[in-house]
């Protein structure tokens, strides 16, 4: 049995906190929020389970095991380096951080503590992608020759007014961090690391409400392949998400993972291998007025108990987590050296 010490119990604690109660090998110890309507609520759904009275109690807890870090951006290098140095192991939410020097201190105290540190990147899962990663790793698509990324989202006034953090460059990082990080971590997985080229941001739609860009046009090479690639994302899409979706350009097949979250096959045309029979992707984490990512928390959850366990490999490291926080780094860095920034 693996014990869980949740930290953080907002809208995705909440579904971590689910997972956690409901498999098998798992056991949720208890929780710890700074917000005390968040520790009630979290009483109240979880009766049976402790509310942690501060930090440094439930990371000195010795019958817990792993740590799932659910708190605001800017909090999870300090967070998960204190538990890791409590001889925790750490499940880490995205980003991993919103600096790659803090990332990096992260994985140095995990290797000098000997805990594992895993990070959250569910979309990984999403049958759709799973699907065109067999293909890749087959080298069924023959030679790349270039790839779209495009993520159209909505974000609207009360996301950020109802947030004390969300908005806010230092407490929020950006938009790429905490909307579509996903997005950069699967080209990642899927193609290997991105040379950035250009980067043009602007805030075309949340003037007075962020600190930083609503919409961005991107172009990069993908290293292994020498390919070129764009992405294009916006958090400005009229009322509601539209789409995001990575469509691929290759010698023998063109393939566009798209829905709104990388959850479908929106088109392909392949050499005789179409991708078929793909296993029904979970619903969106659903957040009031809102949408996000894909929900395979459940997955995620049972890849870091069975890894605790021996049995299978790590989906997400942190070296991984590192390295979607280095391209959104990298893409910033640019677009500041460009001189091409939200207005």
């Amino acid at each position: 049995m693996i014990t869980f010490g949740l930290i953080g119990y907002g809208k995705i604690g909440e579904r971590h906190a689910g997972y956690i109660s409901a498999h098998p090998d798992g056991r949720l110890k208890g929780a710890f929020d700074t917000k005390k309507e968040r520790s009630d609520l979290f009483a109240q759904n979880f009766p049976s389970d402790k509310v942690y009275s501060s930090l440094a109690e439930i990371l000195n807890d010795e019958a817990i095991d792993i740590v799932s870090i659910c708190t605001p951006n800017y909090t999870h290098a300090e967070i998960t380096i204190a538990a890791l140095q409590a001889g925790k192991h750490v499940l880490v939410e995205k980003p991993m951080a919103i600096k790659k020097s803090d990332c990096e201190s992260m994985i140095h105290t995990s290797l000098k503590t000997g805990k594992s540190l895993f990070v959250v990147k569910q979309n990984r899962f999403n049958p759709p992608v799973q699907a065109v990663k067999k293909l890749l790793d087959h080298k069924k698509l023959g030679k790349i020759y270039s790839i779209a990324i495009n993520c159209y989202w909505n974000r609207n006034e009360n996301y950020y007014r109802n947030s004390d953090w969300k908005g806010k460059k230092d407490l929020d990082g950006g938009t790429l961090f905490t909307q579509f990080s996903h997005f950069i971590d699967v080209v990642y997985y899927l193609m290997g690391d991105m040379h950035i080229l250009n980067a043009q941001l602007t805030n075309a739609a949340h003037q007075g409400l962020i600190e930083f860009e609503d919409t961005g046009v991107v172009t990069f090479l993908l290293n292994e392949y020498n390919a070129p690639g764009v992405l294009h994302y916006t958090t400005a899409a009229f009322r509601q998400n539209m789409e995001g979706s990575i469509t691929i350009f290759a010698e023998h097949a063109t393939i566009k993972i798209g829905g709104k979250y990388l959850n479908t096959i929106d088109y392909q045309a392949t050499d005789g291998f179409d991708i078929h029979d793909i296993p029904l992707s979970g619903a969106p984490n659903q957040y009031g007025d809102y949408e996000g990512s894909m929900s395979n928390h459940d997955q995620v959850i049972n890849n870091v108990i069975r890894s605790l366990q021996g049995k299978t490999e790590i989906m997400t490291n942190a070296y991984d987590g590192l390295k979607s926080v280095e391209i959104i780094e990298n893409i910033y860095q640019i677009a500041r050296t460009n001189g091409i920034q939200p207005r």
